[in-house]
């Protein structure tokens, strides 16, 4: 397993997932403490992580800018391939009423601000 920065969102296989239509898997905090799991489109854009949620949706109670998050897209046939990235998520409200999730290595203040989105840093 290849571990590191940044420069790993280049590989060409976390490419291949990063651009891929299987879901995500986003996992945080519920509440109570507890780790939750969900499965979510995401859409990356060469830079960001962006997944929607809609008004009332039950991760967005539990779910705040700077909390801990992890991403993660694997596929299911040989040969797996997996792209796990760990950091803060930046949660914004959109025009339409629904929320953005934006996930990554690290969200940077300021980064993307008023698009709703952050910049995906691997740590």
């Amino acid at each position: 397993m290849v571990k590191g920065g940044a420069e790993l969102l280049q590989d060409p296989v976390a490419q291949e997932l990063l651009a891929s239509r299987i879901p995500a898997r986003l996992a945080y905090s519920w509440t109570d403490g507890t780790p939750r799991v969900v499965s979510i489109w995401f859409h990356w854009d060469g830079t960001d992580i962006v997944m929607a949620s809609l008004p009332g949706a039950p991760k967005l109670k539990a779910l705040h800018t700077g909390d801990r998050v992890a991403v993660t897209i694997d596929t299911n046939d040989p040969p797996h391939h997996i792209l796990s990235i760990r950091g803060t998520a930046e949660v914004t409200e959109t025009q339409g009423g629904g929320h953005r999730v934006c996930a990554g290595g690290r969200a940077l203040s300021g980064q993307g601000a008023g698009r709703g989105l952050c910049r995906v840093v691997a740590a």
